[in-house]
């Protein structure tokens, strides 16, 4: 790489997240939309979208809400994204999710795992379009890239938003807006959890860690060459992109 390539690359990586607040501002002002809401879990993503709403919005403009499940959700998680509300000054609710998971215990069938771990981010999703229905605003996803790539969220849970301010970022650009809005280590340290079940991990679930993920997933996308040492990695990401295609695709109306 050329040394004004690698110039250009670096003031393109410390001009981020103002450009991401420029985008997020356009995006605002062509709808005529003042106001926002989002889920808010104690994690980086989530806490990247916050600052940026709050430095495009202004902090009168967002609205926080935490939504723990009280037995899978850690405490520390909880009190992170509550101070990180506090410190950015705007308005927030704790509301636990538990009454309303319990309710789908009188199903009549049998609920697997994976059934189960999904009604958390469906929960949140609904207490989320409640409220940006009652108050005239619109909800913003936390997905990322890295993720929307490896189907790594809940159709119509965490997926159901109206747009996602960080969602072409790979995670190790999530990382890095975080530094530059001075997003503190409590976020920055963590290991990366959806906190749909207790002690999960996503690095352990997906069998990848996001470093490998962010250095191949560019490459599979256009279709470049894998670098020597990394072919089965590759191999494994390509399934898993693969085999979750069907969430990135909008429901498929049969037409005859």
């Amino acid at each position: 790489m050329s040394e004004s390539k690698m110039e250009e690359n670096k003031t393109n990586e410390n001009n981020l997240s103002e450009k991401l607040i420029s985008k997020i501002k356009n995006y605002f002002e062509e709808r005529s939309i003042k106001k926002a809401v989002l889920g808010l879990s104690g994690g980086i993503d989530s806490a990247v979208v916050l600052a940026l709403l709050v430095n495009t919005l202004g902090k009168e403009n967002v609205t926080a809400i935490l939504m723990p499940n009280s037995k899978i959700t850690k405490d520390s998680s909880t009190k992170d994204a509550e101070n990180l509300a506090k410190k950015l000054g705007v308005e927030y609710f704790i509301v636990s999710i538990d009454s309303v998971l319990e309710v789908f215990e009188i199903l009549p069938w049998k609920q697997n795992n994976t059934a189960k771990a999904n009604l958390n981010a469906r929960a949140r999703a609904v207490v989320l379009y409640n409220y940006a229905n009652s108050n005239n605003c619109i909800v913003a996803g936390t997905g990322n890239k890295s993720e929307f790539y490896l189907g790594y969220f809940t159709k119509y849970g965490d997926a159901a938003a109206d747009f996602f301010p960080i969602g072409a970022l790979l995670k190790k650009e999530v990382r890095l807006v975080a530094e530059q809005l001075n997003i503190g280590p409590e976020f920055l340290d963590k290991i990366p959890s959806a906190e749909l079940w207790e002690n999960q991990e996503d690095e352990k679930e997906l069998g990848l860690s996001y470093s490998v993920i962010d250095e191949l997933l560019p490459l599979i996308l256009k279709n470049k060459e894998i670098p020597k040492g990394k072919e089965d990695a590759a191999a494994k990401l390509k399934k898993i992109i693969e085999s979750t295609s069907h969430k990135r695709e909008q429901p498929v109306i049969i037409t005859f």
